[in-house]
């Protein structure tokens, strides 16, 4: 069952936010595309995380932990990615919870645009 409220935290409908681009939309910049890898990564979606993962850097075999599960994300910088750039990069902290209590994680993520679609490259995590 797909949420009211996409997981994004745009505070947007999911039906009107992320759950296009689940769809087999193209997101229009590297936000966009990093709040879309969030809301597949909290709704269990590996098939929209592997099609959005650069060939380059994509693992061979990407599976989720059930018992982690993604609730919030705090975009806090993006650079460049937007409509006339080819490369952006997006610094976010993702909130977790797990059977071990709540956790977060940290990253700043890489994102390139090729063919008008924009792909995750990869992410330094503190």
């Amino acid at each position: 069952m797909k949420p009211t409220r996409c997981p994004c935290g745009t505070g947007l409908p999911y039906a009107e936010c992320c759950g296009p681009l689940h769809s087999g939309g193209r997101a229009a910049s590297a936000e966009a595309l990093m709040r879309s890898r969030f809301s597949a990564f909290a709704l269990g979606d590996v098939a929209y995380l592997e099609r959005t993962w650069h060939p380059s850097t994509r693992p061979a075999d990407l599976s989720l932990d059930p018992e982690l599960g993604w609730y919030r994300l705090d975009v806090l910088r993006t650079e460049r990615g937007g409509l006339l750039d080819d490369a952006g990069v997006v610094e976010f902290r993702a909130y977790h919870r797990s059977p071990a209590g709540r956790g977060s994680m940290h990253e700043v993520s890489r994102f390139v645009r090729e063919s008008g679609a924009w792909f995750y490259v990869d992410g330094t995590t503190s």
